[in-house]
């Protein structure tokens, strides 16, 4: 059955909003999309009334899905401060506030706000400072790697703009719903695995705000049954903007890991990166060397198409552990795109071993800090 976006606005004028008008009058609504029976949007208000529409968010959930033909939802509640005017804000320009860093403790710190996950002991996130340094198919491989070392590893691809999990592991299906209306990971490879590519179509442009970037995620992290897990690993998206801060806020994370390939160019980001998971208490647990070199399959010959070893000399640099280096080469790429991940498929490989020396070292760091 084909689900409209008229089906969805009748459902929602139902719900009631502190406004005292129904949600589709309360000119509160961003455009809804519907997709093959998944349906998302946000409901839009100021920061000083979010806690009065959390309510009002998950009426709107609810409701939308009764709609019969309708597969999965998600709602984001979104709240933006409006600037006062006694201190306008120029257009380009930050809010002094804005530069200062954040305190990461006492009563009113957006760390406070963190809690556990039911059921998952540890919390990594997989981080780069730029994108197009194979950050994706590291985490997959690093997931891959832990569960090796006998783990129960889960992995959330949190890269709302460009979700790259649901082509590495070829996973096609839409994640279903328990009792408590929560969604259930779904199983490949050993990993319980969810991305908010399963929810939308892969070629639907993400046109989101940083707020409802935050709320997505939040409720990747929250409206999941994760079961029992040893460590989340969580694909961030590239940067260090309004997805990284919501992790750090909303979880109490055991540990970053960086990736980043040798040139200049990738370790200067790679270098903002770290420097914000310092910033906000995470410790660094190491850096990661991508495509460190290429072996040409052919001859065997070895060429430093990007430089090497800067990863190494930067981790030497600024005293985090140095994880490895992984090679450019085609058989990643191949099995990347095949939606085989290496490590699955040539676990007694070269590349596979390298991944599961990483995922050692990430799993002895997690030991030596208690966290799994």
């Amino acid at each position: 059955m084909s689900v409209t976006q008229q089906q969805i606005r009748d459902s929602l004028t139902k719900v009631a909003t502190p406004r005292g008008v129904p949600l589709t009058q309360a000119d509160v609504l961003s455009e809804i999309a519907v997709t093959d029976g998944k349906v998302y949007f946000s409901i839009n208000v100021d920061a000083a009334e979010a806690r009065a529409w959390e309510s009002v968010r998950a009426a709107a959930e609810a409701a939308v899905r009764a709609v019969p033909g309708v597969r999965s939802v998600l709602v984001a509640l979104t709240a933006e401060r409006k600037p006062s005017a006694a201190q306008p804000q120029r257009a380009g320009v930050a809010p002094a506030s804005a530069h200062r860093p954040a305190p990461t403790g006492g009563a009113q710190s957006p760390m406070s706000k963190q809690a556990e996950i039911p059921g998952v002991r540890a919390v990594i996130a997989v981080a780069s400072g730029k994108g197009g340094v194979g950050k994706s198919t590291t985490a997959l491989n690093l997931a891959l790697g832990l569960r090796d070392q006998g783990l129960r590893v889960g992995l959330l691809d949190a890269d709302i703009y460009g979700p790259s999990v649901p082509r590495l592991t070829g996973i096609q299906q839409k994640p279903e719903l328990d009792d408590s209306r929560r969604m259930i990971p779904i199983k490949r490879f050993g990993l319980s695995v969810m991305s908010i590519g399963f929810l939308v179509d892969e070629e639907a442009p993400m046109i989101w705000r940083g707020p409802m970037v935050m709320s997505a995620i939040t409720q990747m992290l929250r409206d999941v049954d994760w079961g029992q897990l040893d460590v989340l690993v969580v694909d961030m998206p590239p940067g260090t903007g309004d997805a990284q801060l919501t992790l750090a806020q909303n979880v109490p994370l055991k540990g970053a890991v960086i990736v980043s390939t040798p040139q200049d160019l990738a370790l200067i980001d790679a270098r903002r990166g770290l420097a914000m998971f310092t910033k906000v208490d995470v410790p660094v647990l190491g850096i990661i060397e991508n495509m460190s070199y290429f072996m040409c399959p052919h001859c065997g010959t070895r060429s430093d198409i990007f430089g090497h070893g800067g990863a190494l000399h930067e981790a030497e640099r600024l005293g985090v552990p140095f994880l490895g280096e992984v090679p450019l080469h085609m058989e990643i790429r191949a099995s990347s795109d095949a939606g085989k991940p290496v490590v699955e498929s040539e676990p007694n490989g070269p590349h596979a071993a390298i991944y599961r020396t990483i995922a050692g070292k990430v799993r002895d760091r997690l030991k030596a800090a208690a966290a799994i």
